[in-house]
């Protein structure tokens, strides 16, 4: 996706240059993988060759394909999105490491000393990934995983928050606080459940290796999905019409026996693009792009 106003200004570029600063910081290259699904996966590849990789060494850079689960009507009858094929989409953001081992990358990071993995949405065009300061602090404090936060803008901001349950470290989803919890302060004023998570997330690999068949939660999750009707014609729909199954990072972070909230600045790392116009868009994005001296 191309945000640029004047010149061409891609977000995989946005996030290969916030990675380049990390390069240049340590004087040694990051390996970078890049989970895509079997929809999309030909065209990213051959994005970043067009690209030239937007100057990273892509000897450093892995593409593996996302697993897919099938969708189904609300009446619970499965889809087809082709005579001879079912309607199936990704997984979810959580069946990335299960993709990443099915992938052989699992292996290949541990072989070249890989100890840490850090796990971020590529839709935040101000992402800062393998953050010396972010892993450092998750070593030095002898934590076994950790998670970006920032302060929420309102009680009402609709970001997952980072909290304890049973002991454990957990995130809740907006929409499952309640009004009780989404308004409810501490001593010093500040909100109770203040920490909004911006799905940067870093974990050990021996963790992520020791869960791996650990059951992640399922979520049903309403969407629309494209379909092929009893007369063979293909509908793409203007409302949700299915469940689509999916599983979660978030829910990773719960398998973990503690979890680092490392607070950044909002304007400098949190600038995600979900909608066309308004809050998260792509419009707010080249604002705080801009203030933070991206040219556009």
């Amino acid at each position: 996706y191309n945000i640029g106003l004047t010149k061409d200004v891609y977000i995989f570029e946005m996030l290969i240059n916030n990675l380049m600063d990390v390069v240049n910081q340590s004087g040694t290259w990051v390996p970078l993988y890049i989970m895509t699904s079997e929809k999309n996966n030909d065209d990213t590849i051959k994005f970043f060759e067009e690209k030239n990789y937007f100057g990273y060494n892509k000897n450093y850079v892995d593409f593996f394909v996302q697993e897919m689960a099938p969708a189904a009507s609300f009446e619970g009858k499965i889809y087809l999105e082709d005579k001879d094929r079912v309607s199936t989409s990704p997984n979810g953001n959580g069946g990335w490491f299960i993709s990443f081992v099915n992938a052989g990358l699992a292996k290949k990071a541990k072989e070249a000393g890989v100890e840490y993995i850090n796990v971020f949405a590529v839709d935040n065009v101000c992402q800062r990934m393998a953050d010396p300061c972010f892993v450092g602090a998750m070593i030095d404090g002898g934590y076994r995983s950790a998670s970006k936060v920032v302060s929420k803008a309102t009680p009402e901001e609709k970001v997952g928050v980072l909290c304890l349950e049973d002991g454990k470290p957990s995130i809740v989803e907006y929409y499952e606080l309640t009004e009780e919890m989404r308004y409810q302060k501490k001593e010093d004023g500040d909100l109770a459940y203040k920490y909004g998570v911006i799905l940067n997330y870093l974990f050990n690999m021996e963790d992520l290796e020791k869960n791996l068949n650990s059951n992640l939660v399922v979520h049903v999750v309403k969407k629309k999905v494209p379909y092929i009707n009893e007369a063979g014609e293909k509908i793409k729909p203007e409302t949700e019409n299915g469940y689509k199954f999916e599983t979660l990072v978030l829910d990773m972070v719960h398998m973990m026996d503690n979890c680092l909230a490392y607070e950044v600045v909002r304007e400098k790392e949190f600038a995600p693009i979900k909608n066309k116009t308004g809050v998260d868009s792509v419009d707010s994005a080249r604002e705080l792009l801009k203030l933070n001296g991206v040219e556009l």
